[in-house]
């Protein structure tokens, strides 16, 4: 039996839970613990995704509610023996799921993009050295089994399920650790695909020498309808916004092409875009890492490559 924490996001279930119920539906009867406000649409949604029960937790209004799911989570642990929980890498899930951990005395494997039970065994698997290794990591205590797993590493499908049982569950009082409230929130506004679900991305990267340069990735990705993104050093350097970034610190995507313009491919960014079905690199330097995983790799100036991309797609 696994289970599938999934936090509310938008006012629907976030898309990593989506994903990670897919993945879910293939060991068994699934079921969702749900956190957040909740509605007849977001339950139904998951029931087209295979749970067969929505355990709902709401947290009180402007509580951070975090340490309150812990313990109501383990108490329904406790109640219905799950083999597996898994979380996304939300700050909540990572949160809820660091409290349970605690509170069961249980490990958690991190960055999982994989999971197998064979035999009763729970297997996880994950990514280290950037990606170019995989580990393998069964569990040998008693179950729950606790799996932290990364975006896009499984592709959420919805199946035709019917309505899911719908089960309130109270939050648990916790005293001083659930004091935690929620004093405001900030959503960046953003023009144009989003980057985790943009079926083209063109990033730009440290090669771009300026601020002003990422205009040349804006053009780029206008007539081709694409996200934008970035590495971690522009990022930081405050070029573009955070909600840009792309790699192990930032978002993890998966899109159908991925250009990359004056991208070195430090193994912090390659962890986030290696995955991407088809990738194109533009580097003046030959021996840029990047060109290891790219499908097509152009050798040369990005301010000199780039006006001529651009020209030649504002042509079509």
């Amino acid at each position: 039996m696994a289970w599938v924490f999934i936090e509310e996001a938008e006012g629907a279930p976030a898309p990593v839970g989506l994903e990670m119920l897919a993945k879910a539906r293939t060991m068994g009867d699934t079921s969702v613990i749900y956190f957040g406000a909740g509605s007849d649409a977001s339950f139904a949604e998951l029931g087209d995704h295979g749970a067969s029960v929505v355990y709902h937790i709401a947290p009180a209004g402007g509580s951070l509610g975090t340490a309150g799911a812990a313990a109501a989570i383990a108490d329904l642990i406790g109640e219905h023996s799950p083999d597996v929980v898994m979380f996304g890498m939300t700050y909540n899930d990572r949160d809820i799921a660091g409290r349970l951990s605690s509170r069961l005395d249980k490990p958690i494997v991190s960055n999982a993009i994989d999971i197998a039970i064979s035999d009763g065994v729970v297997t996880a698997t994950n990514e280290i050295f950037g990606g170019s290794t995989l580990v393998d990591t069964q569990f040998e205590a008693a179950s729950p089994h606790l799996i932290i797993v990364r975006p896009k590493s499984f592709v959420a499908e919805p199946v035709g399920g019917s309505a899911p049982t719908v089960v309130t569950v109270a939050m648990a009082d916790t005293g001083h650790a659930g004091s935690a409230v929620v004093t405001g929130t900030f959503a960046e506004t953003s023009e144009g695909p989003k980057l985790s679900e943009a079926a083209v991305i063109v990033a730009g990267g440290r090669g771009l020498g300026t601020a002003e340069g990422f205009e040349l990735i804006e053009k780029v990705a206008a007539p081709l309808k694409a996200a934008t993104g970035a590495t971690r050093a522009i990022v930081d350097a405050g070029w573009v916004p955070y909600a840009k970034q792309v790699g192990q610190t930032g978002k993890t995507v998966k899109p159908d092409v991925y250009i990359a313009c004056g991208v070195s491919g430090a193994m912090q960014h390659l962890v986030g875009m290696k995955d991407s079905k088809v990738i194109i690199a533009i580097n003046k330097d030959e021996e840029a890492p990047i060109f290891g995983v790219a499908d097509l790799g152009v050798v040369g100036d990005v301010h000199q490559v780039l006006p001529k991309l651009i020209a030649a797609l504002e042509a079509l």
